[in-house]
C-alpha cells in the first residue's frame, strides 16, 4: 500500500495512447539553448528524494535549460496568460488547460547519465514532442520509450526559425513510418507560416509505443491479449 498522502511514493498511472489525430494547437514550452544534459532537463541532488513520485520530481523539469530568448534559467512565458514563471509551472498550465507542448533543443539534447525521469517529467506535465538539432543516443531511447516524439531538425538552420510565442500543428502523424520523414507547420503570430521537416529513427516496434502511449503500455497491453 502507498499512502496518497506520500510526498516521496506514488503510483505510476499509464500515459494515455496516442489518438490517431495529427497533434495540433501545441505551443512552445521552452527552446533550450546550448548544452541540455539530463541533469538540466531533471537535476539529481535533493531532488533524488522523489524519484519513487513522479508528480513531485517533475517540478524539477528543465529547470536547468537555458531559455535561448533570455539566456535565463527556470522563466518561461506561458501564451496563454503572458506570465513569466517556472518551466514546470508553465507546463502543468498548459497541461490543464489541454494545450500540448513541445521542447526544442540544440545539439546533443540529453547528453550525461540515462535517467529516465529526464523523458517521464516532459511525459508527464504534457509535452508531446522535443525537437532538437541531434540527440545524446540514450535519451533519445528513453523517449521513445515514454511515447514521445524524439525528433531532429532536417535542417539545423531551422532551429532559428522557432519564436517563443508560435503556434505547431504536426500534419501528417497518420502516417509516421520507418523513415519517412514529418512535417512540422509553425504558425508565427505575425501571420506568416513554415513548414519544417523533422527527421527519425524510430522503427517499426518503437512507433508502436509511440501509438500505445508508451513501451510499457505496449507490454501490458500484448500480455492481455
Amino acid at each position: 500500500m502507498v499512502s496518497p498522502d506520500s510526498q516521496r511514493l506514488q503510483l505510476l498511472s499509464p500515459f494515455a495512447p496516442w489518438d490517431g489525430r495529427n497533434i495540433t494547437g501545441a505551443k512552445l514550452l521552452i527552446k533550450a539553448f546550448g548544452k541540455c544534459t539530463t541533469d538540466h532537463i531533471s537535476m539529481a541532488g535533493p531532488w533524488l528524494r522523489y524519484r519513487g513520485h513522479l508528480d513531485n520530481i517533475s517540478n524539477n523539469c528543465l529547470i536547468g535549460a537555458v531559455n535561448a530568448y533570455t539566456k535565463e534559467t527556470n522563466a518561461v512565458t506561458s501564451q496563454l496568460t503572458g506570465e513569466v514563471n517556472e518551466v514546470p509551472t508553465i507546463a502543468r498550465s498548459y497541461k490543464s488547460a489541454g494545450v500540448p507542448t513541445i521542447v526544442v533543443g540544440d545539439h546533443n539534447y540529453g547528453e550525461g547519465s540515462s535517467r529516465e525521469h529526464a523523458a517521464m517529467e516532459p511525459r508527464h506535465l504534457g509535452v508531446c514532442a522535443v525537437i532538437v538539432k541531434s540527440f545524446a543516443r540514450i535519451h533519445e531511447t528513453n523517449l521513445k520509450k515514454q511515447g514521445m516524439l524524439g525528433l531532429t531538425f532536417a535542417n539545423e538552420s531551422d532551429y532559428d526559425l522557432i519564436q517563443v510565442d508560435d503556434t505547431f500543428h504536426f500534419t501528417d502523424l497518420e502516417n509516421f513510418a520507418p523513415g519517412k520523414q514529418l512535417v512540422l507547420q509553425v504558425i508565427h503570430t505575425n501571420g506568416t507560416e513554415d513548414s519544417i521537416a523533422l527527421n527519425h529513427t524510430y522503427n517499426t516496434q518503437q512507433i508502436d509505443w509511440f501509438r500505445a502511449g508508451s513501451a510499457l503500455n505496449l507490454i501490458n497491453t500484448q500480455k492481455q491479449a
